[in-house]
Order: C-alpha cells, then sequence, then structure tokens
C-alpha cells in the first residue's frame, strides 16, 4: 500500500513560473468546487459522463458496497476501504485506484459539519483503457506483477489541474460534450503514466492474467445466481484451476465462491430493502436452495439476521415497514 507523502519541496535553486500555482491552491480549489456542487447531497452525479462528486459530514461505519473501476480522489477530509484484511486509507490529495470490481466496505473517518469529507469519483472505462495503451507513447510500458486490484497512490500537480480543469466544465455544460471526453483521456493518461498505472495495465492488456480475471468477475455479475463448477469458470477464461484461483484471491482477497455469495448477498438485501421481499423469496431469487444456510451466510456477512438488518436499514434510512419514507426522517 502505498502511503507515502507527496515531495512537494522544489529546490531553491529551481525557477517556478510565477502563474503557476502551489499544489495546496489547486486542493483548495478542488474542495471548494467539490463544496458547491454537493451542497444538500450526499453523493452527486455531474453532467460529465462518469464524473460524480461525494460529501458526508460526519465520520461513518463500514459499509459493504461494489468499487467498480474508478479513481477515487479526496479533496478534504479521509477515508478507508477494507479489502479482506487490508486497509486503504487515503486523504486530500490522495487517490484510490480501482482497477476492477471488488467487494470491500468503505468508511468515512475524517469528516466534519465545517470541514466535511470530499471526493470525486470518475469511472474508468476498461475498453478506453486498452485502446489508449495501443497508443506507441504507452506500447513500451510493462504492466506490474498480478497484485491487489486496489491501490492508494499520490496525485501529482497534472492530474489535479486535469481534474480542476473538469470540474469547471460544470459551470460550461455547453463545452461538456466535446471537452469533458479530451480531459477524460488525459486523466486516463496521467493515472497510467503514475507510479500505480502498471497495475492498471495489467488488468487492460488483453490475454495478460488479471484481464482473465476481471472477465471471470463479469461473468459472476451476470450468472451469480446460477450454480457455479470453478473448473468450468476457469475454463471459461482460459486458465488452469490453479493458476485461476491464485490470481483470482491474489487480486479480489477472495476465492471465486466467496465472491458469488458476496454477490448474492448483497443482491438479497437490496431485494428486502427496495422491493420488499421476505427472506425466503429473495434468498430463492439469489439461488439459494435452504432458507436456513442464506440466513446462516447472510448473519456471517451483515452481522445479524436477514429481519433484523432490515428493521435497522429501514430506521437508518426513514423508511416504513413498507418503505415509504417515514414522516419525521431526514434522507440526507
Amino acid at each position: 500500500m502505498n502511503r507515502s507523502a507527496a515531495n512537494g519541496a522544489v529546490s531553491g535553486a529551481a525557477h517556478v513560473p510565477a502563474r503557476a500555482a502551489p499544489p495546496e491552491d489547486v486542493h483548495q480549489s478542488l474542495a471548494a468546487c467539490a463544496a458547491r456542487w454537493t451542497a444538500g447531497g450526499e453523493i452527486v452525479a455531474t453532467a460529465v459522463p462518469g464524473l460524480s462528486l461525494f460529501r458526508k459530514e460526519t465520520s461513518t461505519e463500514p459499509t459493504s458496497c461494489m468499487y467498480e473501476p474508478s479513481l477515487a480522489l479526496i479533496v478534504q477530509g479521509a477515508k478507508r476501504v477494507l479489502l479482506g484484511e487490508e486497509a486503504y486509507e487515503y486523504r486530500a490529495g490522495q487517490f484510490l485506484i480501482t482497477s476492477l470490481d471488488l467487494p470491500a466496505l468503505g468508511q468515512v473517518v475524517e469528516a466534519t459539519r465545517e470541514q466535511p469529507c470530499l471526493g470525486i469519483m470518475l469511472k474508468l472505462d476498461p475498453r478506453g483503457l486498452a485502446e489508449m495503451l495501443l497508443d506507441s507513447s504507452l506500447a513500451g510500458q510493462s504492466g506490474l506483477p498480478a497484485g491487489r486490484g486496489m491501490e492508494v497512490g499520490q496525485a501529482r500537480r497534472p492530474l489535479l489541474d486535469a481534474f480542476r480543469r473538469l470540474l469547471e466544465l460544470l459551470d460550461s455544460p455547453a463545452d461538456i460534450p466535446v471537452l469533458a471526453p479530451l480531459v477524460q483521456r488525459e486523466i486516463v493518461y496521467r493515472l497510467l503514466m503514475s507510479d500505480q498505472g502498471g497495475r492498471l495495465r495489467h488488468i487492460a492488456s488483453a490475454g495478460s492474467q488479471g484481464h482473465r480475471v476481471a472477465r471471470a468477475i463479469d461473468w459472476l455479475k451476470g450468472h451469480f445466481a446460477e450454480p457455479l463448477r470453478v473448473e468450468d469458470l476457469a475454463a471459461h477464461v482460459q486458465m488452469s484451476v490453479s493458476t485461476f484461483h491464485h490470481h483470482f484471491r491474489t487480486l479480489t482477497t477472495m476465492s471465486p465462491l466467496q465472491f458469488q455469495k458476496w454477490l448474492r448477498l448483497n443482491e438479497a438485501r437490496r431485494l428486502m430493502l427496495i422491493e420488499h421481499c421476505d427472506a425466503s423469496t429473495a434468498a430463492a431469487q439469489v439461488g439459494y436452495e435452504s432458507p436456513s444456510q442464506f440466513s446462516r451466510e447472510y448473519k456471517r456477512q451483515f452481522g445479524v439476521p436477514p429481519r433484523r438488518d432490515m428493521e435497522g436499514l429501514r430506521r437508518l434510512h426513514g423508511l416504513g415497514e413498507a418503505g415509504a419514507p417515514a414522516q419525521a426522517a431526514a434522507v440526507h
């Protein structure tokens, strides 16, 4: 895990152009923009495709979620992500890169009403990454050996400047269709050329072990309710069973069966909370044949049985028994 501090010191002999703002000014500009666009909301999808902004005014408990291939930049406060037994903490000036779909626990660890945790998230398009790898300037770059599919990196000045230009487009919506793709391409380029770029290259390069694991995850997401034979899935992505197990666990910290279980349990949780299914119906829809096994594994995953979990979630989100907002509840 890379938690090294930014080396922002410039030697006295260096000549810095007068027009160049110091990095902390770029951080402040990004934080001010994120704060303005998230006033009244916690997660705000912007007019720029794939770009969203995040705001949280209090620290939180770990929350289970699926992290998509993305770059998450913190501009104020701090967050922590738990992937298996490993913790990835990142704060202002650092980013979390996620190179494939990963089940994890997310937690805000530094936030107040006066100084909320503010972040910017940009989804990464694996196809766009692969196309950029065909560029001659990147063709000779090698990917990192197989490692975790998540890592923390330091946001250098060129990357911060690109994000600043992307957020400035929110005030010029007519320019977004033409200019946003260009800035997003620059961000991807900066990311590929960063210390963590090799990890993305390893996942995006067709034929690599990481790329094959990503394909297996795509299959699991679309077929998690079906019985799983790991041998068949390994053959589907053209890997031996032992190699597939090794690289899958290295990247995700889970076995394929554990990954499938996570997908099933979280979809069942969504069905009960949002679509108001009872536990037995939800269990059957996600592929469980035994309601008692579902209840045991649900409690192991979320800490409480399904019914008690739903009661707690409905209170937390201000939902009545039928899913309607409670009268005194505040959504945000």
